[in-house]
């Protein structure tokens, strides 16, 4: 009795003394070089490495929820999730919820992309009207205008990567894809094949937000973040899939 007592109490100090794990969102959306997602697990890629790092330094197992773009929002709202990156304020600007920013981590450059060079420079409100290609769920605040008038219209896929494809099929003349995804694009495409960045649409600051929760080491994870900015590890990280540093400007 004694022996089975003492292997309960053991169990419930270890039980009690596990750090809780750091919840991370995951964009279903996502594709290399951002996220590796293998059978709906994120297995590799900047993010994956970054939030991952930051777990570790921050002295809790990483726990990943992969989930629908459109539903991250809800899902830190109602406290499923405490960390999400790779954002900016524009686009969780109708949150309701109590959050904290990181210092920005890295810079996204949008570009326009088609399978041909164009003759002259692209202008993007002098487009004829068209449908270009994007994806679900995702602001474009740059392009938001030319939609709201009709001048232009969304195909959506599902990620940039299926975005991409539909381009090379010819579905549409343009499309949207940030830097490092289409150039991870166009190492797997023949030298014919690959695509062309005609336009630049916007470059955004990108970090994380962190759940305001007494559960949630918040100021730990904001330090943890600065620090490994500073430090050039996120720069390291971005080098190791893309040859690039995180902000060229």
């Amino acid at each position: 009795m004694r022996v089975v007592l003492g292997a309960l109490w053991m169990i419930t100090t270890a039980c009690l003394a596990a750090p809780a794990p750091l919840r991370f969102s995951v964009s279903d959306s996502w594709a290399m070089p951002m996220v590796q997602l293998d059978s709906g697990r994120p297995t590799q890629g900047i993010l994956y490495d970054l939030m991952l790092s930051l777990a570790t330094q921050v002295g809790r197992p990483a726990e990943f929820h992969v989930l629908a773009r459109a539903r991250i929002s809800s899902a830190m709202e109602h406290g499923d999730i405490d960390v999400r990156c790779y954002v900016t304020q524009a686009w969780v600007d109708d949150a309701s919820g109590d959050y904290v920013w990181s210092v920005p981590l890295m810079v996204q450059r949008n570009l326009l992309v088609s399978t041909h060079i164009p003759p002259k420079p692209i202008q993007l409100d002098t487009l004829a009207p068209q449908a270009i290609g994007t994806v679900l769920n995702y602001r474009y605040a740059s392009l938001d205008p030319l939609f709201a008038n009709g001048q232009l219209s969304r195909d959506d896929a599902r990620s940039e990567e299926q975005v991409l494809h539909k381009l090379v099929a010819g579905r549409f003349k343009f499309a949207v894809s940030n830097e490092w995804m289409l150039e991870r694009f166009n190492q797997r495409m023949p030298v014919g094949k690959r695509l062309h960045k005609v336009a630049v649409i916007d470059e955004q600051r990108l970090g994380c937000i962190v759940r305001n929760d007494p559960n949630v080491p918040v100021q730990l994870i904001l330090r943890t973040l600065l620090r490994m900015q500073q430090s050039g590890e996120i720069e390291q990280i971005i080098r190791l899939y893309t040859g690039e540093t995180p902000d060229r400007n």
